[in-house]
């Protein structure tokens, strides 16, 4: 395990796993501090970016992630430089490696939305700057970072606690499992048999002594549960959107779902939601949801990520 610094001493953020539960929890708290702060007169020193310009590239379209590195980046005294993958078109006008030596040249660190995880790994070998995974086919730490801070502002500290994952493999979900081992929680994951965690996440598990149960049944996946975690059923890059949907309808989560759940469980879903697809209406605009609270975490717990990254954390 490295502590995201892939042997340069460059503070990149590209996956949960790749760091120690100490620096995590630090970066957690960091973004939960800022946020207390937030437009007190004590905010004025939270200037960490100040001066730095930040590369925001997007191959995918994005409400959650554009809006929320944006204000964030502007928030600690940075400068936002969006740039779009038609702009850019990674590995195809010229080698990921030079363009990763080209923006290093230009900003202080650079955000990318990318499909191609390998790509993102690339880019960040030959960065002389810190590289932030906003989101890849494999893993979405960022989103997971805010989820973590969402759950224990909710209910407190997650070690101990029990999560339940229902639906899709998905990147998300990845990175809920890395999460699980640096945090030490229980989560239990429950998919359709063709559409179960493949062996990469299921051997990386295993070797971080995860402590994770895997099933096909919704119903016992939650049972007990302190927050039911569930993501569209079609994602990105998806092909076979009505195989899919056939396989996940018995993963609805809905009210009677939930009631098998602890009577406090908290119902999240990173969004964008498919409503009466993979969540109910009753359930996500209901008491237990806490989508939008997620959703408002983005920001503060990339906040705590930025910091981190220039070492202010």
């Amino acid at each position: 395990m490295t502590h995201g610094t892939h042997g340069s001493g460059i503070r990149h953020f590209l996956d949960i796993g790749d760091f120690d539960g100490g620096t995590l929890r630090a970066i957690a708290d960091a973004g939960a501090a800022m946020k207390a702060r937030r437009r007190t007169p004590d905010d004025v020193n939270d200037k960490p970016l100040a001066g730095r310009a930040i590369a925001m590239v997007f191959e995918q379209p994005s409400l959650r992630t554009r809006m929320s590195f944006d204000v964030g980046i502007r928030e600690l005294g940075g400068e936002p430089v969006m740039v779009t993958g038609k702009e850019i078109e990674l590995g195809e006008r010229e080698a990921i490696a030079d363009t990763a030596r080209v923006l290093s040249r230009f900003v202080d660190a650079i955000m990318i939305r990318m499909l191609k995880h390998d790509a993102l790994v690339e880019l960040a070998t030959y960065a002389t700057v810190p590289v932030i995974n906003g989101l890849t086919k494999k893993s979405h730490p960022c989103q997971v970072m805010a989820d973590l801070l969402t759950f224990e502002e909710r209910k407190g500290p997650i070690r101990g606690r029990t999560v339940a994952w229902v639906g899709d493999t998905n990147n998300v979900l990845a990175s809920w499992i890395h999460a699980a081992a640096r945090f030490d929680f229980r989560i239990n994951v429950a998919t359709p048999k063709e559409l179960a965690p493949g062996a990469e996440m299921l051997d990386w598990a295993k070797r971080e002594r995860v402590a994770l149960t895997l099933g096909n049944d919704a119903e016992a996946a939650v049972r007990g549960a302190d927050a039911v975690i569930t993501d569209s059923w079609v994602s990105m890059g998806d092909a076979d959107g009505e195989r899919r949907h056939n396989l996940l309808t018995p993963f609805q989560v809905n009210e009677r779902l939930m009631g098998s759940a602890a009577p406090d469980a908290i119902f999240m879903h990173c969004l964008p939601a498919h409503r009466g697809e993979e969540v109910t209406d009753d359930v996500i605009d209901g008491p237990q949801s806490v989508v939008f609270d997620e959703a408002e975490n983005r920001l503060h717990a990339q906040k705590g990520v930025l910091a981190w990254c220039f070492g202010a954390v």
